[in-house]
């Protein structure tokens, strides 16, 4: 094995272990002849020569060995034996090694370069420590290139903060501040409320973005509905609170819920709306909805849409029997505006429920990711097919569509749309629901035509017993809910039964 290479002059010694006995050590270093000079190869020499002509020459400020470092390529390095490519791996015995192909071609390691490689180019310019940027305690950053700021993305927590202000109030920039004792809106409405105001009575259900409560407003002696949403790291979530919180300040006509205030408490959203005592029209339609019934549901529907869509130029995007809301008094509004007016969900951030009411050209564009699709028809669709469930008692589509999304989305996009049937139902309803569901979105009629049909034209001369309804209503729901909860007690006590074992 050759040693390396030492400067001219230079003689080479071995280190010598330490020795007992001075005189025997003496006595070896003067019978030991000095090792001859290993002079340095003419090849090496001038390559050295020339590095230490350039590093001298004015103006060059980069170090020799820095400058050889940079233009050495990647495979001119010492590479790891695990990391070699597959050039570097031993041919088969008796096999002269080959041009690669296949695979193995495609993964030869391009010559790159340092200068090739991102950021390889930002070494700082000239030598020593300072130059390194360690004489100043800092990196030297003059020339560092900067980030553009398209180039700069918020972390969930950074977003989060820019809306949550260090006294525990909600900012929505341009829109409305919620704090723990209400919410003041940009428009100069506030809504003074908190929790030491409500008492809490029952859960009312259970949703997408969060939990309705039934809650006794102490100062008015008033019940309303409280949804409590708890915020997460999620823009999606935030964007539907402050849509919805917009929609509701906002929108004051008979066939929307009313608003009574909302506030912020520890990453909570709490928000109060009119308590609609009858509860939603997807528990009280099981039995079928008689037509006089369906048309004064229907027009109420309408109204509520064109109010939304000409007062404030919002589109509802989640028109379905569970987002219509029934009193006793037999009043009929809308709710749940999380998602209006938003065109950016996508197909697979919606849940089956909002999928059944999809309009063919909203399926087929969100599954394209062309999000704008969605029109004002595309609500009229929705309609459409509620009121065809309100009045048979079920979703309008076959049963084995009612699980499977799949199936579900396909008969939407290529089957044929469903229609009212003629027993029980006058021709006019027949044709304001074929109407409302023309596969083509610009067939299909708009509030203006619905309000106008002679399905509703009749429905404001008729006298519809709207409580006697809704009364008989509740009463099959709790019957039924009755009956699910024998049901569920009984098979609880089979399975009981069941695990419990023989006596001997």
């Amino acid at each position: 094995m050759s040693e390396s290479p030492a400067p001219p002059d230079a003689t080479f010694v071995r280190p010598t272990a330490p020795m007992r006995n001075s005189t025997a050590t003496s006595r070896l270093l003067a019978n030991r002849k000095p090792m001859a000079s290993t002079p340095i190869p003419p090849s090496l020499q001038a390559k050295m020569a020339a590095m230490a002509a350039r590093s001298q020459q004015p103006g060059n400020t980069m170090d020799a060995t820095t400058n050889a470092f940079q233009s050495m390529t990647l495979r001119d390095r010492p590479v790891h034996p695990m990391l070699r490519s597959a050039q570097s791996a031993p041919s088969a015995p008796g096999k002269a090694p080959g041009p690669l192909s296949g695979l193995a071609a495609r993964r030869a390691a391009p010559k790159l370069k340092v200068m090739d490689i991102p950021g390889g180019s930002l070494m700082p310019s000239g030598g020593g420590p300072s130059n390194a940027g360690l004489g100043g305690g800092r990196p030297n950053m003059d020339e560092l290139p900067r980030r553009s700021p398209q180039q700069t993305w918020g972390t969930p927590f950074s977003n989060f903060g820019k809306i949550v202000d260090p006294s525990g109030a909600l900012n929505f920039n341009g829109k409305a501040v919620l704090h723990a004792k209400g919410v003041d809106f940009s428009n100069g409405v506030s809504f003074a409320i908190n929790m030491t105001q409500l008492q809490l009575e029952e859960e009312l259900g259970r949703g997408n973005y969060g939990t309705v409560k039934k809650v006794f407003h102490k100062p008015t002696k008033v019940y309303m509905a409280m949804k409590e949403i708890r915020l997460e790291l999620d823009e999606a979530k935030l964007n539907a609170v402050i849509m919805e919180l917009d929609i509701l300040h906002r929108a004051a006509a008979p066939e929307i819920v009313d608003f009574y205030g909302a506030f912020f408490i520890e990453s909570c959203v709490y928000y109060c709306m009119e308590y609609m005592d009858a509860g939603s029209l997807d528990k009280l339609e099981q039995d079928g909805i008689p037509e006089p019934v369906l048309g004064r549901i229907t027009g109420s529907m309408v109204r509520g849409l064109k109010f939304l869509k000409d007062d404030m130029q919002i589109i509802h995007r989640d028109v379905k029997p569970t987002n219509v809301l029934v009193s006793r008094k037999g009043e009929v509004k809308l709710c749940d505006f999380g998602v209006s007016g938003q065109l950016e969900r996508s197909l697979a951030k919606t849940n089956i429920g909002c999928q059944s009411y999809m309009a063919p050209e909203r399926i087929k564009g969100e599954s394209q990711n062309n999000l704008g699709t969605y029109t004002v028809s595309s609500d009229v669709w929705s309609l459409g097919l509620s009121v065809i469930e309100m009045a048979l008692g079920h979703y309008p589509y076959p049963p084995e569509t009612y699980a499977n999304v799949f199936a579900q989305l396909t008969a939407i996009v290529h089957g044929e749309p469903p229609e009212l049937p003629e027993e029980g139902y006058s021709d006019e309803a027949r044709d304001f629901v074929v109407q409302c569901l023309h596969r083509v979105p610009e067939m299909r009629a708009s509030y203006a035509e619905l309000i106008e049909h002679p399905f509703l034209v009749r429905d404001r001369t008729l006298e519809v017993d709207m409580v006697g309804w809704v009364a008989k209503a509740i009463e099959s729901r709790d019957a039924r809910q009755r009956k699910q909860q024998e049901e569920q007690k009984h098979q609880q006590q089979s399975s009981d039964q069941s695990h419990t074992p023989s006596e001997q």
